[in-house]
């Protein structure tokens, strides 16, 4: 399995209405793409920023190439972002889970 791993600052006013926007537009997307196996979003407040994690799973890197294109290291935007100011990291990380587990 791998992680794919995106980040954005957005301002706390936004934190609501972005997190919305994400389901509507990465969530939704991702989830509708062949080898998808799930996501988690985390927040936490930095320097007065909400700032967001977006964490998808995939079976292999050949499945992220559907959905984010050839160079899998670029970060997938979509209109409307703007309307949030977020603060866009424009590449991700992807990592190989080699273990997962809960209590």
């Amino acid at each position: 399995m791998i992680a794919r791993e995106w980040k954005c600052l957005c301002p706390p006013r936004h934190r609501e209405g972005f997190l919305a926007h994400l389901y509507a537009t990465g969530v939704a997307e991702t989830s509708g793409t062949p080898g998808f196996q799930g996501y988690q979003i985390w927040l936490r407040e930095v320097d007065g920023m909400v700032e967001f994690t977006l964490v998808t799973y995939w079976e292999s890197l050949g499945c992220i190439k559907a959905f984010a294109g050839e160079d899998i290291g670029v970060a997938v935007l979509y209109p409307g972002d703007e309307a949030y100011e977020i603060v866009s990291e424009t590449v991700v990380r992807h990592y190989e889970v080699v273990a997962s587990g809960r209590p």
